[in-house]
């Protein structure tokens, strides 16, 4: 085969663990930039059995597809639809193969599910001990932060109480539309004297009690763990495991619209300023999905995931199951049927990838030069993700996960 299965950041891991167990640094595998822990985790691949750590990954999808199930049972999701929106994570070729090639990131999943089934319980300090776990483990779920502290409402959410929890119904009907804000016709004046008057008002909303635990306790955990291994590892952990991921140009080919000009110029370098401009089209997307859906977190969380990945300037096929867990927490408020609409999203997606995959295939391992069409590929690749994000948002139902106290009880007054 001129393919292997495993994946070649596996034996990365295993010669990583291989060197934390004979009390040497991982780091000192050249291409290991993950946190310690990771290669900890694998120390058994020395003396047990080299498949441990794929037992360990796949065992981590196993318990995605028991924590998706857990998750849309509490929202009172019935049966039948629960299944059928497991099984899209399950028996997802896209997944399953993950964790047996033997890549990390069903891990991750299962960490940031479980954060989203902590709030869903108001098990507040539980879940900021988590994401300051998996933000140290593997850095991209910091996008998340704004969309999780915005969830912290005072009107819905109370440490060590279990928040009242939108259930799913059939007559489920609130939509992006219905929430959002009436549009008054006001003066320039108006405008800015109501921004004055109530912006203490808002800031004084803003800064609540559970938000402040969450941020100080996530934040105190990943300091912890990252000050522990830049105590025992030094400058090269900090580099290898966290900077060097804000400043990566990687000039071999990827799903990216950056590979070929990172290609091109890679010879030359690139300025600090130029490798953070990459990060522009992400930090003008995220902040417009975080204010707009942040209350529904777990479609909020997708949407993100979704944007964040297709705008990075490096995407491997691994970045995909970031938010292929997130899907079937959204499945069930779909108003899309899966004909045809739902299989013309999947065939697109799914062309486009195979399309890029032909080119990746000829120039890899044929040694043809298709470095322009490769990189044409890789911009109908980006057209079809934001495509098909647009849709699942056009027939998504748009719900908060939590029930707003204090509107209920008007209405109880009422």
């Amino acid at each position: 085969m001129e393919v292997r299965y495993t994946d070649i950041d596996y034996i990365v891991f295993s010669d990583a663990a291989s060197l934390m167990a004979s009390n040497s640094s991982p780091f000192g595998r050249t291409t290991y930039r993950y946190s310690p822990l990771l290669a900890f985790l694998l120390i058994p691949n020395s003396f047990l059995h080299p498949l441990w750590g794929k037992f360990i990954f796949s065992v981590a999808d196993l318990l995605v597809g028991y924590l998706l199930y857990s998750i849309l049972k509490m929202r009172a999701v019935p049966e039948r639809l629960c299944l059928y929106s497991v099984v899209a994570w399950l028996f997802n070729p896209f997944t399953f193969t993950i964790g047996t090639r033997g890549n990390c990131e069903p891990i991750v999943c299962a960490m940031i599910l479980w954060i989203i089934m902590c709030l869903m319980n108001g098990n507040l300090k539980q879940a900021a001990f988590w994401y300051g776990l998996v933000v140290h483990f593997r850095i991209y779920p910091i996008i998340y932060s704004l969309s999780i502290v915005l969830t912290l409402d005072a009107h819905n959410f109370r440490a060590n109480q279990k928040p009242l929890l939108h259930s799913w119904s059939y007559d489920n009907k609130p939509n992006i539309s219905e929430k959002s804000p009436t549009r008054e016709t006001i003066s320039l004046w108006n405008a800015y004297r109501n921004l004055v008057t109530d912006r203490c008002v808002r800031i004084r909303q803003m800064i609540t009690k559970e938000r402040i635990i969450f941020g100080l306790f996530s934040c105190t955990v990943f300091c912890f763990w990252t000050g522990l291994f830049y105590y025992l590892y030094g400058w090269e952990f900090l580099n290898e495991a966290l900077l060097y991921h804000l400043t990566r140009t990687d000039p071999r080919h990827n799903f990216s619209i950056y590979f070929y000009d990172i290609y091109l110029r890679h010879e030359h370098g690139f300025s600090l300023v130029e490798r953070l401009l990459s990060f522009l089209p992400q930090l003008m997307v995220q902040p417009f999905l975080v204010f707009s859906f942040a209350g529904d977190l777990p479609f909020c969380l997708f949407l993100q995931t979704v944007a964040f990945v297709a705008f990075n300037k490096v995407i491997t096929a691994q970045y995909f199951v970031w938010f292929f867990c997130l899907l079937p927490l959204i499945l069930p408020w779909t108003t899309m049927k899966l004909r045809w609409t739902g299989l013309l999203c999947i065939c697109l997606w799914v062309a486009a990838q195979i399309h890029w995959l032909m080119w990746g295939y000829l120039l890899e391992f044929k040694g043809m030069n298709v470095f322009i069409e490769l990189w044409l590929a890789s911009i109908f690749f980006l057209a079809a993700n934001t495509w098909v994000m647009v849709v699942i948002m056009k027939h998504h139902k748009f719900l908060p996960l939590f029930v707003d106290s204090k509107s209920t009880a008007e209405k109880k007054i009422d």
